[in-house]
């Protein structure tokens, strides 16, 4: 099993994991590295829909987390 490093992202404050063939920036998660689209405005998020999207990718963390290391009884 490939450990891979966890970082923060600089841009929302999401974790994500570090992976070789990641696209974008080391310091960014992958929705934040995506280029914009061409021709128009970027799609900025208020506050409230970043700090949702946070929530909700700790939740998926911690489930999967509990996923992966629950001890069978």
């Amino acid at each position: 099993m490939v450990i891979f490093p966890i970082k923060t992202c600089v841009f929302c404050g999401d974790e994500f994991e570090l992976k070789p063939d990641k696209p974008g920036f080391a310091n960014r998660c992958p929705d934040c590295s995506q280029p914009e689209e061409a021709g128009g405005a970027p799609a900025h998020k208020d506050a409230i829909q970043i700090r949702t999207e946070h929530e909700l990718n700790a939740e998926r963390r911690r489930v999967m987390r509990d996923m992966l290391y629950r001890k069978e009884e």
